[in-house]
């Protein structure tokens, strides 16, 4: 049986499968974000009895491990596997999240949680690429983005659901509570998918050569950039959300939960407008996101020792960023000619280049002793950049287009 010709409890059954990977991949990716001054003060006490920022700080590198591990798995994973049957890649990439993920949950060390935090994010990736592929074929022609979207709404609930539940479980039970609860939902993801997941052929006529052929295009080049730099913005305040509730707010460790539940509830809902405002004005729609994006994040690092400011403006972060990323998204495939599959993989190395430089540059400013205040005026600069560099695309693009047109008509 083909996927397109699945009874409808067949496709839900798959797709949720999916969904619960992109769950699981959600709640291992940002739980740390609520747990760094937990991790600090276990994997580094020595540092965090007498430095507690520098802890934090080189806590934060854990973040930026994982992002690393994202953005190198993402396109070598997604060529070195197009041409092979997607149902057991799934499956494969599931399993190996588990391990992964078991790994950071064994690791005796902050030099072995940091090299478990840069395998698991090998996979993510290539989860996210080749999953929207084979949900996308699930539900058949017509409903394609339905299926798609599906599967992405793991991730979105995650941040809703996962990660504040997960944070919470971390802070009562010890931060590795966290992760063996992400290893239980990657394993039951794996099975799941064994059993529900339909045969999807691969390409086989798609080498890995071919698919690398995608960053022979200076326009994918720019697209990456603007993920990697402007949503690096996003990035450099959530990697230090909780030292900004409890060390510059003032909140107790219990409040951290509760933004994060407010984050994700911004996430959700931003995803959502930012698909529907992506398909009326794409270019507007970046633009004045990133602008609006660097707005709110100056205003985070104003108000931030006000703890119900800092919700509402944590709240329109997620919102703004979240909006942001369904165009970054439908830019690069805009721009990538044939390379669909490659390019699904490349929106989330982009996006994890942003996670990696926002974790490392915010933590950057901590060390200096600028205080985590600091954070949200580098993301201020990352979101401006991400903004020019839409601007020098456009401009780019429209040059090449009125130069075409040039020519035709002599």
């Amino acid at each position: 049986m083909t996927s397109s010709t699945l009874s409808r409890g067949a496709a839900t059954w798959a797709l949720l499968s999916l969904a619960i990977g992109s769950f699981g991949i959600g709640m291992t990716e940002f739980v740390v974000m609520g747990l760094l001054p937990n991790i600090a003060g276990d994997l580094l006490p020595a540092t965090f009895a007498t430095r507690p920022e520098d802890a934090i700080s080189q806590a934060g590198w854990l973040i930026s491990a994982y992002a690393l591990g994202v953005v190198v798995g993402a396109p070598t994973i997604a060529a070195l596997v197009a041409r092979y049957p997607r149902h057991r890649v799934m499956f494969i990439l599931a399993l190996a999240l588990t391990v992964f993920t078991a790994l950071t949950f064994l690791a005796p060390s902050f030099g072995w949680v940091a090299a478990s935090r840069f395998l698991a994010g090998l996979p993510h990736g290539a989860y996210f690429g080749i999953g929207a592929l084979v949900a996308a074929d699930v539900l058949g022609p017509g409903n394609r983005a339905k299926g798609v979207a599906f599967v992405l709404t793991g991730l979105t609930v995650a941040n809703v659901i996962g990660v504040p539940v997960g944070t919470f479980l971390g802070q009562q039970f010890g931060w590795r509570a966290a992760f063996l609860v992400v290893t239980g939902i990657f394993a039951l993801a794996a099975v799941a998918i064994a059993f529900f997941v339909p045969p999807h052929a691969g390409d086989p006529l798609r080498t890995l050569r071919a698919e690398l052929g995608v960053f022979r295009i200076g326009q994918v080049w720019l697209t990456l950039g603007i993920g990697a730099i402007g949503f690096g913005g996003f990035f450099a305040v959530y990697s230090y959300v909780a030292p900004l509730i409890t060390e510059v707010a003032g909140s107790p460790a219990w409040a951290v939960p509760i933004i994060l539940v407010i984050t994700g509830l911004g996430m959700t809902v931003g995803n959502l407008v930012g698909g529907h405002l992506a398909d009326v004005d794409l270019r507007r729609t970046l633009t004045f996101g990133l602008f609006v994006l660097a707005v709110v994040l100056a205003g985070v690092a104003l108000t931030a020792q006000w703890v119900y400011a800092l919700a509402v403006l944590i709240f329109a972060i997620g919102f703004v960023s979240a909006g942001i990323s369904p165009a970054i998204q439908t830019r690069l495939m805009e721009v990538a000619g044939d390379n669909q599959s490659i390019a699904a993989a490349l929106n989330h190395s982009a996006l994890n280049m942003g996670n990696s430089a926002g974790a490392f540059l915010g933590g950057v400013v901590i060390a200096l002793g600028w205080g985590f205040v600091a954070s949200p005026w580098v993301g201020v600069v990352l979101a401006l950049i991400g903004a020019a560099l839409v601007i020098v695309s456009y401009a780019a693009q429209d040059r090449r287009q009125a130069a075409a047109r040039l020519k035709v008509s002599v």
